[in-house]
């Protein structure tokens, strides 16, 4: 049976500059999690969010492989580096994604590949967001470990990522030293990193 889904998380204190949609802002990456099982249906809605991310050449390189029960989670969690698994073993799931290397349809290298396959990262980031959830996305983890745990062949496909995705936890819950930093943090103007018509350094 699954655990009763707790309430609905506040949103953030964050303030944009520009009118942009709530989930851009409200949306940031926790470490306290809740252990509360997500179910098949919340998977695959992630997954689906993930499907429909846009790519070039409709090439959808990207490859999910996800663990979502004791037996499967015993496996993926030694994949995480220690530093992340002082927090991120309570996820009831943990996903890792890999970026195709070269194009089904003329085996060049794909160079739109890693670019796509981050839009089917954020995509899901965001439909956990709508669903009340936390996405976490970590680079601290043995990526060798991580080809070969899942069967992922390294010469087809480069590991990117692993996401730690769960209902907001228990702060006081969380090792002391991450408790201060259990808060959203902020991003540099957009004025640091867009210019009209010509880039300007300084």
């Amino acid at each position: 049976m699954t655990a009763t889904v707790p309430p609905p998380r506040p949103a953030s204190a964050r303030v944009p500059d520009a009118r942009v949609a709530s989930m851009f802002v409200d949306r940031w990456s926790r470490r306290a999690l809740s252990p509360t099982p997500l179910g098949a249906d919340t998977v695959q809605s992630l997954l689906e969010a993930a499907r429909w991310a846009p790519s070039s050449g409709n090439s959808q390189p990207w490859l999910f492989v996800y663990a979502d029960d004791e037996e499967t989670l015993a496996e993926a969690r030694p994949v995480l580096n220690d530093a992340n698994r002082r927090w991120a073993d309570k996820a009831p799931l943990l996903l890792f994604v890999f970026a195709r290397r070269n194009d089904v349809r003329n085996g060049k290298p794909l160079l739109s590949g890693q670019f796509d396959t981050g839009s089917a990262w954020m995509s899901l980031a965001l439909q956990a967001h709508a669903l009340g959830l936390t996405a976490h996305g970590m680079l601290g983890f043995h990526r060798d470990k991580a080809h070969e745990v899942f069967g992922v062949p390294s010469d087809v496909y480069e590991v990117m990522a692993a996401i730690a995705v769960a209902y907001p936890g228990d702060v006081d819950a969380l090792p002391e030293d991450l408790k201060a930093r259990e808060q959203p943090n902020s991003r540099k103007p957009v004025a640091e990193f867009a210019f009209r018509a010509r880039f300007r350094s300084g």
